[in-house]
């Protein structure tokens, strides 16, 4: 007997990824009722993902309460695919994306008024600064989610469940993530896009090499040149004078906003080893009470890799960010 929403399901993937085609992707499962990864991340071919029992695996799963994120995978680059993920939008927006030349390859209805949408600006890898100003470009453009422009965030997989509550259809059914339209190719404004976008936003700096995802390889051995130490500090005090921090915080938690500022410069694609001299020479009375600093700054750099439980840092004067209760010194402020 034919499982229809088997074979449904796996031309849904097909399509998508016939729409995006790379070597390996990164596939990850989020369990929405916890926010945790399902554990074995790992990469798959398109032939592994559009195999009967792959997808009869990631149905189950997804029956059970995961959502399911797929990533075409470069490395500690941008595989040249770049993600905008539009809230209420209509038909409109992606007429306009078409009329900009900014054409995308594949677009995903993933509830009613929410669509994704990938544009392939590159058929060769990105560095992580210019991949992430083309995504913040394209998202303020077309009026995108600026926290989903990082260089590698992930997007939905095709013809599975959205399982956020806010989605859910009349009768309490969750919505499948439906494939609008695939058809592989680069936008044809690719070039302009890039070009536009080649220098990081004002105060960043060079474009460097970031890391990759969690869990998957490590850190390039090709070390950056460090900062100097008035470009450290100027750095620093950028976010903090943006973020208003002296005037919301009489006594700040100093390891709470070196993680704020790591994962700013993170997501600008910034390397690991100049984030931590960032911090090192930039952290007011550095290194304070800590045991051991090195220690620290690895630690506070590799918890910047990973999603803020919420929203990310805030920029306005009057909200704060989601983690701002946590600290994640163990040697004092």
């Amino acid at each position: 007997m034919i499982d229809r929403g088997l074979f449904l399901t796996v031309q849904a993937i097909g399509r998508q990824l016939a729409a995006m085609p790379h070597d390996l992707y990164l596939l990850r499962l989020i369990h929405r009722a916890t926010k945790r990864p399902f554990p074995g991340e790992r990469l798959w071919t398109a032939s592994q993902l559009t195999h009967a029992t792959a997808v009869r695996f990631l149905r189950i799963r997804n029956r059970e309460g995961c959502d399911i994120y797929i990533l075409p995978y470069a490395e500690d680059r941008n595989a040249g695919y770049i993600l905008v993920d539009l809230d209420d939008a209509d038909q409109t927006v992606i007429d306009r994306m078409r009329a900009n030349g900014h054409d995308p390859c594949v677009v995903l209805q993933t509830s009613l008024g929410h669509l994704q949408a990938w544009i392939r600006i590159s058929t060769s890898p990105l560095q992580p600064a210019a991949a992430t100003a083309a995504g913040k470009h394209l998202a303020h453009t077309y009026g995108g989610d600026l926290a989903s422009t990082d260089w590698r965030h992930l997007g939905k997989a095709g013809r599975f469940h959205q399982s956020k509550a806010a989605t859910r259809l009349p009768g309490g059914w969750a919505p499948w993530v439906k494939v609008v339209y695939a058809c592989a190719g680069v936008a044809h404004n690719a070039d302009v896009l890039l070009r536009a976008t080649t220098e990081l936003p004002l105060l960043i700096g060079p474009a460097t090499a970031g890391s990759p995802p969690s869990g998957i390889g490590s850190a390039p051995e090709d070390v950056p040149t460090p900062p100097t130490s008035a470009r450290a500090v100027e750095l620093y005090q950028h976010w903090m004078k943006r973020w208003h921090i002296e005037e919301r915080f009489p006594q700040p938690d100093w390891s709470i906003v070196d993680l704020w500022v790591a994962r700013q410069l993170w997501s600008q694609g910034m390397a690991a080893t100049q984030i931590q001299a960032i911090l090192r020479l930039a952290s007011p009375h550095f290194p304070r009470r800590h045991g051991d600093p090195d220690d620290y700054l690895r630690r506070t750099v590799a918890r910047a890799a990973f999603p803020a439980p919420g929203r990310a840092v805030c920029l306005s004067h009057a909200e704060a960010p989601a983690d701002c209760a946590s600290s994640n010194s163990t040697g004092g402020r």
